[in-house]
């Protein structure tokens, strides 16, 4: 398979100001309003709910720590996929990608999109939740919509995420400034913040469940691996990525943290649990005839989440294809449009298919156990390159007690959730074994015959002429599989961005 190189002109020099306010944005993202009710109904009580809320946001800035130095020391495209790669092989390369693929990118569209029906739908049905189909059609046709304008112009897409960013802001601004004024206005409004209140259960704890309410807050904290892609555009990276996540992972646990106490100051947990839209319910209860500004601005900000995700995807997609690892098809993009045609085409279909169930929250868990799975292993990947190359040049060099912790922490989430959620997380695992009769097959096997090769070469033909694209290249003039010529334009390219949903400011491919 051919290697094709993606070339982008921009140039953008990002300060430790500039990275520590641009992170927060990539990781709040619609996790927020739909995983309190999540978070809230495993951990069994208010007090314990919150404890999770922030032991997940220490992990999570433990583990971007972890990332940071494999960052700078495997400076590769395709983040935990390249590392993995790296320091285990093909096979275990392969296995995450092929997860990423199948699993990790359909399904976070699919919540997010779900999230997004959720807020339009449930002011148009107060007594009740709204009906199943129709959260899986306004879902899916929200889905069509973007994969069209994402495949349309760059330009287009970057434009609705600018227009949407705003949405996510204006609701956690209200959110808190209101619980804010309702701990000031006295007791009665933070009753359940007490500690007596607080800790007081309303079913019997259970360290699976607990364990689950970890998966359903580390939803909301997706993104924070975005920081590795940034790096080549940092001044000082070496000083300034660290301190940039001690800024920015305290800061969205405050958020997080704070949004959670001001949902409690207004709704008792058996509120919050009866509602499949949190938001909506506080804005019921306290904004008055000003309550359509919270499903409005939640619904804007999913909106855009949906576009982020999809206009992100293509990175890992090319990173896979350019290793082999993926069909050529796949990296490819518009010769006029610089879009990923293929690419978001099959990220379509895929979250399509994952929208059979409406259930936001077995598809958290089910992403979640997968997600941590993999961190796990990359941070695995850390001490093991640590023991194999100790003298290798780490310009970020952090002590081994930190993915040490975060280890052990990985293992408590994944032993308990997969003891509480068998099924669930037995089919991300079989999913994710289904890769390795297809990694030796389709990439391992090198002396394939003949008439598989001319087969494959006849579908990505297929391919190419009908989404009318090719590899990007530094030449102007690019020759596809079928021997044609065609002209490109190499001045844009997609943008790099986060796992939940938002985009960076400049291509680095």
């Amino acid at each position: 398979m051919g290697t094709p190189i993606f070339t982008c002109n921009c140039s953008t020099s990002l300060t430790l100001i500039c990275l520590a306010l641009f992170v927060p944005g990539n990781i709040i993202g619609s996790g927020i309003f739909v995983s309190p009710k999540g978070v809230l109904e495993n951990a069994s009580s208010v007090g314990l709910a919150l404890i999770v809320w922030i032991i997940t946001g220490v992990i999570t800035a433990i583990g971007a720590l972890c990332y940071a130095e494999l960052g700078v020391t495997i400076p590769k495209s395709g983040g935990d996929y390249s590392y993995v790669k790296d320091i285990f092989g093909g096979l275990a390369g392969f296995l995450r990608l092929w997860i990423a693929v199948l699993v990790i990118y359909p399904t976070n569209q699919a919540v997010i999109a779900l999230t997004f029906s959720n807020y339009v739908l449930q002011p148009l049905f107060p007594t009740c939740f709204p009906p199943e189909n129709g959260l899986r059609l306004l879902a899916g046709l929200c889905l069509l919509l973007l994969t069209w304008v994402n495949c349309a112009s760059v330009r287009w897409a970057t434009r609705v995420q600018d227009m949407f960013t705003g949405g996510k802001l204006l609701a956690l601004i209200l959110i808190i400034i209101m619980g804010i004024v309702q701990i000031c206005k006295g007791m009665s409004e933070y009753y359940w913040l007490e500690p007596a209140n607080a800790f007081e259960p309303f079913q019997d704890y259970d360290v699976g469940l607990i364990a689950l309410a970890f998966l359903q807050g580390s939803f909301a904290y997706g993104g924070w691996n975005f920081l590795n892609y940034v790096t080549e555009e940092l001044v000082d990276p070496y000083v300034n990525l660290p301190r940039a996540i001690f800024i920015s992972i305290p800061l969205v646990t405050f958020v997080y943290v704070f949004a959670n106490i001001a949902y409690v100051t207004a709704m008792s947990p058996q509120e919050l649990l009866a509602s499949n839209a949190v938001a909506v319910t506080f804005g019921e209860k306290l904004l008055g005839v000003m309550s359509w500004i919270m499903p409005i601005s939640v619904a804007l900000s999913t909106f855009g989440g949906v576009n982020g995700s999809l206009f992100t995807s293509s990175r890992l997609f090319f990173a896979g294809a350019r290793e082999g690892h993926l069909p050529r098809l796949l990296a490819m993009i518009h010769v006029r449009r610089c879009t990923p045609i293929p690419a978001l085409l099959f990220t379509c279909i895929s979250t399509l298919l994952m929208l059979c169930t409406s259930d936001m929250y077995t598809l958290i868990n089910y992403v979640g156990f997968i997600n941590y799975l993999f961190y796990g292993v990359t941070v695995a990947g850390q001490i093991v390159l640590r023991i194999k190359q100790p003298d290798m040049h780490r310009p970020i060099k952090i002590s081994l007690v930190w993915p040490v912790i975060y280890l052990l922490f990985w293992a408590f989430l994944l032993i308990f959730s997969l003891y509480s959620e068998p099924v669930v997380c037995g089919i991300g695992l079989a999913i994710m074994l289904t890769g390795v009769p297809v990694y030796f097959l389709g990439v391992y096997w090198d002396n394939k015959p003949q008439c598989f090769n001319t087969f494959v070469d006849k579908i990505t033909c297929l391919g190419q002429k009908f989404c009318v694209v090719v590899y990007p290249a530094e030449e102007e003039k690019n020759e596809d599989c079928c021997g044609e010529e065609m002209e490109m334009k190499t001045e844009t390219a997609p943008l790099s961005g986060a796992d939940e949903g938002e985009t960076s400011k400049s291509a680095d491919y």
